[in-house]
């Protein structure tokens, strides 16, 4: 019996998350059935990749080397793939990963605009919070990601596309408050007690701390999505920081929520595309860039034309 691409796949899940009924969910498989290949690239290879725990799994120090090459295996057939995928440049199939903070709002236009150059072109989106999406991309999972930059992830080509600004969402009433106190408004000099931003984990989060000179204990931080703050706000529960791609589309369905821009320089946050610097690039990963970038760039300029 030979080793099989799928028992090297069934292996690498094992090993990442240690447990083999989470890889079998992963994989898309019965427990069993992924057992059942493991003990036969086990017995292929002869000797034991795992120790059995009652928990969890760990590797034997063969079961490390294993994987190491495992990882080379698939990760060269991936490679191989894309090579074949993206030979007459962005065509045929495509993965895409987007952060929740960016998807609902570049994601209508940029679909809109990849199927009007070629309407066979196969477009899949997984939309997840960043490090959802390194992940699936280290692992093959993902052609290209959209996040916010730097990705501070080694193995990857950055291309940035546009800069999204943040806006100062609330009440009408909070907002001309503040206005009346200050010229020009300032991140910093918010009251960390009305600041209203996202559950821990999204990056715009962290974006806005660092913006707002805040620490995590100060804020609260619990609303799942960006509508989810807009209504919020609106209604009068407290302040929060509106990327600029998303705050015409907010405002039109959160027709309550006032909107203004802090003071020169505005903050912001770098909007950029990624892959792996060792997967194949054949014209498709500019072409991708160039038309999130129309996209992009046509959503700030509007939002900056009006707010």
């Amino acid at each position: 019996m030979k080793i099989t691409l799928r028992q090297l796949q069934y292996f690498i899940a094992l090993a990442e998350t240690r447990h083999f009924g989470r890889a079998a969910g992963q994989m898309n498989v019965s427990q069993p059935a992924l057992s059942v290949q493991i003990k036969e690239l086990e017995a292929h290879l002869g000797g034991p990749l795992v120790e059995r725990g009652a928990r969890e799994i760990t590797l034997t120090p063969f079961g490390r080397q294993a994987l190491e090459q495992a990882k080379e295996i698939t990760g060269r057939v991936i490679r191989l793939e894309q090579s074949a995928r993206w030979r007459e440049g962005l065509a045929g199939h495509l993965v895409i990963g987007m952060i929740p903070t960016i998807a609902p709002y570049l994601l209508p236009g940029a679909l809109a605009e990849l199927r009007a150059r070629d309407i066979h072109l196969d477009v899949q989106v997984q939309e997840a919070k960043t490090h959802r999406l390194l992940h699936a991309l280290d692992t093959g999972k993902l052609d290209a990601a959209v996040i916010a930059l730097p990705s501070d992830t080694t193995g990857l080509i950055e291309r940035p596309l546009f800069d999204d600004h943040f806006i100062l969402a609330g009440s009408s009433k909070r907002l001309n408050a503040l206005q009346a106190k200050a010229q020009a408004l300032c991140p910093t000099e918010l009251d960390p007690d009305q600041l209203l931003l996202l559950e821990d984990g999204h990056c715009l989060t962290d974006q806005a701390l660092e913006v707002c000179g805040r620490s995590t204990h100060q804020i609260n931080m619990g609303a799942s999505s960006l509508a989810t703050l807009s209504r919020m706000v609106g209604a009068g529960f407290g302040l929060t920081l509106l990327p600029e791609i998303a705050a015409l589309t907010e405002r039109k369905a959160s027709p309550e929520m006032a909107l203004s821009r802090f003071k020169t320089p505005e903050p912001y946050r770098t909007i950029g595309l990624v892959r792996r610097a060792a997967s194949s690039e054949e014209g498709w990963f500019d072409e991708l860039a160039e038309i999130l970038i129309s996209v992009g760039v046509d959503l700030v300029d509007e939002a900056r034309a009006v707010i």
